[in-house]
Order: structure tokens, then C-alpha cells, then sequence
């Protein structure tokens, strides 16, 4: 079975937003462990929290994933900056588990000048601080664009972070394809070379998760703009291709396309019709 949702807001509550995503005929939802350009985030009441697990449960929903905020950079050399980052990840890592979230999903970070070498001895000892090895949910790095000084565009650096940690047991990898067309992973070309590559550097046993997005920018702009599926530099052919892949096809995919959620219940139809049609 497919298993397609999209990023949602939470503002409605967590229950109500369960009750949208079956609303757009999505099995899985993406949301933000906490505002997503701030600080502060929700404290759901009891009654509220089994009202979202009964809703997932009897909806069969597939693995849900919550996206750290943009604002956690724990490759940051500024100490306020890095602090923060360090609470962040701390709280919402227990926050989310506590809600029986399976995965947890961020920004590897930006090193901002001190080097991507530093940057990731920050990134390791900010997860080492708040993971503790007993969670059950499972941290993801996300593949990045690779734009300014931003760390996890290649393969072999998002290696180095799980290589580094006290427990890589608990981090795995989130795949965005906007983001590894962007930062030069031919996925359109050479979707096998890609994924051989992966599985030689990381082991493909660590994707876990798809954000499934098309590009505005062309292949190793190492910019990260994302465009409707379909109706970027990717195409709808080969995101096609991605989706149907016997090693990517039994994961959760994600959309962080531009629409509101009736745009996205039809990105989403249109997307198993693909799918339908091409078998």
C-alpha cells in the first residue's frame, strides 16, 4: 500500500489535523515538533491525545514524522544559537515520542563559517545530549541543498554525524528529492547510480522517509525551492520512478509541495492515478 500524506499545520489541534488528512484521503501526515520559525509549541490535553490516536489507528495511518523547526541550527558556533538548539532537540525528541511519533526529522544545520568539520562535532554532541538510546522514536537527517554553508548535501557527511554518535542505532536518513537533485544526485538520470551510492556510503536500510517534492531550480543549484510534483526540473516521470523504486517504494513519502490541503488532496489523487496508470 501506498503510503502518501503531506506536511500539516497544527494550529487546529493535533486530533482535528488527523481528521483532515483522512479528509484528503492521505494514510500519513508530516507536522512540526514546534513553531516552526519560533519557539513555542502546544501542550495537548489527554482527551485530545487519544482523540489523534484513535483517528490514526482506525485509519490505519502509515509512519507520522514531525519536522524540528527551521529556526534549530546544531551546527551553529554561536553559543546562544547552539544552546537553543540543544533545548529544542532535547524537548521535542521526548515531546514526539511521547505521542508515539515514529520519527523525528531536522536540518542537519548551517556551520556558519566555523567549518563543516566543527559543524558536525556540534551536530554530534547536540544529538548525544538529547538522545538517551531508550526512545523508541528514531531521529532522521535530512539530505540538504547543500546551499551556503549548510551541512548534509553529500552523502558522506550525513555518515560522518551517525558515525560520530553515542547511539546511531536511533538516527536514520530522510530523503528529500528536492534537495539531492539540487545538491548534484542525478535522480533523473541515474536513479540507480544515485541509490548505489547511498547504500555503499549509509546502507539503504537507513531511509526511512521521503520528502517528495519537485525542484523550481535546475540539477546542482545547490538551492532549495520547492516545486509542485511534477511541474519542476525533476518531472513527473522520473518522481514517478522514485515512487515505484523496489527499495523506496515501501516507505512513507511525504509532500512540502506549495498548496493548501484541497490542493494537496488533488496533488495526491493525481499522484495514484500516476501510479495506476503506469502499471
Amino acid at each position: 500500500m501506498l503510503t502518501i500524506g503531506t506536511h500539516m499545520s497544527i494550529a487546529e489541534g493535533i486530533a482535528k489535523t488527523a481528521q483532515n488528512v483522512v479528509k484528503m484521503e492521505a494514510n500519513t501526515m508530516q507536522i512540526f515538533s514546534r513553531n516552526p520559525r519560533g519557539s513555542g509549541y502546544k501542550t495537548y490535553s489527554d482527551t485530545e491525545v487519544e482523540k489523534f490516536q484513535k483517528i490514526r489507528r482506525e485509519n490505519q495511518f502509515g509512519p507520522l514524522l514531525a519536522h524540528a523547526p527551521y529556526t534549530m541550527n546544531l551546527a551553529s558556533g554561536k553559543a546562544e544559537t547552539y544552546e537553543f538548539a540543544c533545548t529544542v532537540m532535547r524537548e521535542d525528541l521526548a515531546r514526539m515520542d511521547a505521542l508515539g511519533i515514529e520519527n523525528l526529522v531536522f536540518h542537519p544545520g548551517s556551520h556558519t563559517g566555523i567549518g563543516v568539520d566543527a559543524g558536525i562535532k556540534n551536530i554530534i554532541a547536540g544529538l548525544d545530549q538529547a538522545i538517551t538510546g531508550r526512545e523508541n522514536i528514531t531521529v532522521l537527517l535530512e539530505t540538504m541543498s547543500g546551499k551556503g554553508t549548510e551541512i548534509g548535501a553529500s552523502f558522506e557527511e550525513l555518515k560522518a554525524i551517525r558515525g560520530g554518535v553515542k547511539h546511531p542505532e536511533k538516527i536514520a536518513i530522510c530523503l528529500d528529492t528536492c534537495h539531492v537533485f539540487a545538491a548534484g544526485y542525478d535522480i533523473v538520470h541515474d536513479l540507480e547510480g544515485v541509490l548505489g551510492e547511498f547504500d555503499r556510503i549509509l546502507g539503504l536500510s537507513l531511509l526511512r522517509a521521503v520528502h517528495f517534492n519537485d525542484s523550481m531550480m535546475p540539477f546542482g543549484s545547490r538551492k532549495d525551492r520547492h516545486a509542485p510534483v511534477g511541474k519542476g526540473e525533476i518531472g513527473m516521470d522520473a518522481l514517478l520512478r522514485v515512487m515505484r523504486h523496489p527499495v523506496l517504494e515501501n516507505l512513507p513519502f511525504y509532500l512540502e509541495t506549495p498548496f493548501d490541503e484541497e490542493g494537496h488532496k488533488a496533488e495526491i489523487q493525481m499522484i495514484r492515478e500516476k501510479l495506476r496508470a503506469d502499471v
